[in-house]
């Protein structure tokens, strides 16, 4: 390919399409609770660099659930809540080969609540995950174009409980709640850069984080905890210019969600899944003029099997996003849309539930200073 541009005027092309592709790449949804694909895309930037982002979505999870004491299935009504969450972003140079970020995050997260006064059988039923991690990173320029970088991530996590199961002749309660658990791990990533063409291909391995949760089950503390592993993923990213101001860029991610297993006392595989999952995403970024760029982006997840938990009865996902980014001096603000649908699901038993004809809608804004 031809070098059809300065180097320079690639790299404010590459800072601009960078923040579009992981905005429209955005919210994420992999197996219904992971709220961040874990990009080091902020390495990459020029020079000192903070970026503040802020996602959105408004997912529709509805279905018809039944139980074995009440053969006859219900509406469950909207069981997904709303979800907003934030990040944060640090990336300076030490020198000219070595560089570092400091990445704030959520990994994973879910709130689920079953509406009550419904005939389903878990109406009045709700569930929370919430997860912070912290990950700082370093990275090695090797000169010609590679490079390589590693990390550790620190994790917060914890999780609450309260399944309202319709037995006759009153319902049967189950709650439990988890400790905040801190928790480890690690990445290693390697990438290749062709700055004249705007090109970049990177892999990066997360490694999981296993765990060890002290609980209360109906207001019982519980001799022993349980253990609960977010798990291991690959993540390669990708762009190239294929023509001036336009760019290819895309995404393949896999994650080993076999490994993710919510057993708590009095009620094991509470969430589970039977298979891993591969999301893809594909897009194309064009620059206007000196302030403005575009982008729009498809993706796709394979999912975990239509076979779900009821805590997550989502399958496949398919989406389009549409991204802006406005720059004026050492400031961009990136602002995308994204539009989802979620594949049909039947849930295990006991509870057996059909979840057909759901979707969400996303949002995100990212606001970046390079100095």
């Amino acid at each position: 390919m031809r070098n059809y541009r300065k180097e320079e005027e690639f790299s404010v092309r590459k800072y601009l399409v960078s923040g579009l592709m992981a905005l429209t790449a955005s919210p994420v949804w992999a197996g219904g609770v992971e709220r961040s694909t874990q990009s080091m895309a902020i390495l990459f930037q020029e020079g000192r660099y903070i970026e503040i982002g802020a996602q959105f979505a408004r997912p529709r999870v509805s279905g018809d659930a039944s139980g074995p004491f009440n053969p006859a299935s219900g509406p469950t009504g909207n069981i997904a809540r709303r979800v907003f969450h934030g990040s944060l972003a640090y990336k300076a140079d030490i020198n000219e080969q070595v560089s570092y970020a400091i990445i704030l995050d959520e990994p994973i997260g879910a709130d689920v609540s079953y509406p009550s006064g419904t005939d389903a059988f878990l109406s009045g039923s709700k569930a929370k995950i919430d997860s912070t991690a912290l990950t700082g990173v370093l990275r090695y320029s090797f000169g010609n174009g590679f490079s390589a970088y590693a990390g550790v991530r620190s994790v917060w996590s914890k999780g609450s409980v309260d399944l309202v199961f319709a037995t006759p002749p009153e319902p049967t309660p189950y709650t439990m709640q988890t400790n905040r658990d801190q928790a480890w791990g690690y990445l290693l990533g390697a990438a290749y850069e062709i700055p004249e063409i705007a090109a970049r291909v990177s892999l990066t391995y997360n490694s999981k984080v296993k765990h060890k949760f002290d609980q209360t089950v109906n207001g019982m503390a519980m001799p022993d905890g349980f253990e609960t592993t977010i798990p291991e993923s690959l993540h390669l990213e990708f762009q190239s210019g294929i023509a001036e101001d336009t760019i290819l860029m895309g995404s393949v991610r896999w994650v080993r969600w076999q490994d993710f297993n919510i057993s708590p006392a009095g009620n094991p595989n509470l969430v589970s899944y039977d298979r891993n999952s591969v999301t893809y995403t594909l897009g194309v970024g064009r620059r206007f003029n000196e302030n403005w760029s575009g982008s729009v982006m498809l993706g796709y997840d394979t999912g975990n099997g239509k076979t779900t938990g009821n805590l997550q009865p989502v399958s496949s996902r398919r989406s389009i996003g549409l991204g802006a980014s406005y720059t004026v001096d050492n400031i961009t603000i990136s602002g995308g849309v994204q539009y989802s649908r979620f594949g049909d699901a039947t849930t295990r038993p006991p509870v057996n539930g059909t979840f057909s004809g759901n979707s969400m809608i996303g949002a995100g804004l990212r606001v970046g200073f390079s100095f």
